[in-house]
């Protein structure tokens, strides 16, 4: 099964790239997560935020367009429907026999806009709190690893 893990920034701190690392060299082979980070957009004291989001969903809508594979996106949004990591299993083996590619969508600092929430068959919220949006990449793949525990019988998520 493939993981696709689409988020606006690039330029991460070292620790974001460590935590992400970790928890990507720990999951097997058939679960491939593949980052797809995307730029964000021009910022100023006097940009708008909706067009800051706007253009970012540019981004996203079309590298949703060219990722291959029967696609469920997923949008993280404080908005969403909050799951356990149990349910995540769930979902996990339910993609897998199913033979969906997730995308999972980390939006920019002011969040994803309407077009793209509107996009997503489903939305989910990892937290009640506003995370930093590089702190979100760490967190899911450490949740993603400990799915999979699950899934396999696995000590960690004890």
């Amino acid at each position: 099964m493939k993981i696709n893990l689409l988020t606006v920034g690039s330029k991460m701190p070292g620790w974001v790239q460590q935590g992400y690392q970790e928890y990507a060299k720990r999951m097997p082979r058939e679960l491939e997560t593949r980052l797809v980070e995307l730029p964000l957009a021009n910022r100023s004291k006097n940009t708008n935020t909706l067009a800051t989001k706007e253009a970012e969903a540019e981004q996203i809508l079309s590298s949703l367009e060219s990722l291959p594979g029967h696609k469920c996106i997923i949008a993280l949004d404080v908005l969403g429907k909050s799951l356990t990591t149990e349910k995540l299993a769930e979902k996990m083996a339910s993609w897998q026999m199913e033979a969906i590619t997730p995308c999972l969508i980390i939006g920019g600092p002011d969040g994803l806009s309407q077009r793209v929430l509107q996009k997503a068959n489903e939305k989910w919220s990892l937290s009640g709190l506003t995370m930093p949006h590089p702190l979100v990449r760490v967190l899911i793949m450490e949740q993603l690893y400990r799915a999979w525990t699950i899934l396999q019988n696995h000590p960690y998520h004890k």
